[in-house]
């Protein structure tokens, strides 16, 4: 597993953005899981997951020039990231988006850097339904941006559809990717969960409910 990976996983349980038991997801899914990047909640903590993200960024070779993040959570990851590459030396315009227009001051959907005629990397906590993703992907084409990646801090491997259906086997990812034809970079994913927790002794006993979920739930691809 790389560097970042592990890295990011130890800061995910470190912080308790990443917790085990039985959690209802959204999708009404009973997950011995639970991933939740609000509670990287401070400047320190902030920081570390800039630098997973930066060098999972760079380690896929996308090529951008300006950093958006959905509201919410996107804001300030793609904020954090953008303090990130400039400590590294390269000084990043970024912009985002309000949930809803404003129709006093600047007005509009978006604040920050203008998109017109730039590469444009999203940056999210997660990829559970794709909505607003796709949300942002529409309004950077209509600011006169090009969508050149997408990097999210974890991708569960999950599919779309229910266990046992034919309909779809793919994960919010792998649809967003295929629709739009736009790379989706996670910092880490479940397989690398897997290997993480096989590797621990204090979370190897979460490894073969985390299997059995995977074998119910899992996505078509597995890494």
């Amino acid at each position: 597993m790389s560097d970042h990976r592990s890295r990011f996983l130890q800061l995910a349980l470190h912080s308790q953005a990443l917790r085990f038991g039985e959690f209802t997801l959204k999708s009404g899914r009973l997950s011995p899981y639970f991933f939740n990047a609000g509670r990287f909640d401070s400047g320190a903590r902030l920081a570390e997951l800039a630098a997973c993200y930066a060098d999972a960024v760079e380690a896929s070779g996308v090529r951008f020039d300006l950093l958006f993040g959905p509201a919410y959570k996107g804001i300030p990851l793609a904020t954090a990231l953008a303090c990130e590459f400039s400590r590294r030396g390269r000084d990043l315009p970024v912009a985002f988006n309000r949930k809803e227009a404003k129709a006093h001051g600047e007005g509009g959907m978006l604040i920050g850097a203008p998109l017109e005629e730039r590469q444009v990397l999203i940056v999210d906590d997660v990829i559970t339904a794709g909505t607003a993703i796709r949300e942002a992907l529409g309004l950077i084409q209509a600011g006169g941006g090009r969508v050149a990646g997408i990097v999210v801090a974890l991708d569960r491997q999950e599919m779309l559809g229910e266990a046992g259906a034919a309909t779809d086997r793919r994960s919010a990812a792998q649809a967003v990717a295929a629709e739009t034809g736009v790379p989706v970079i996670a910092v880490a994913n479940l397989h690398d969960l897997l290997a993480f927790a096989g590797e621990s002794a204090e979370l190897v006993t979460h490894r073969d409910r985390l299997l059995a979920y995977r074998a119910s739930y899992g996505s078509g691809s597995s890494d």
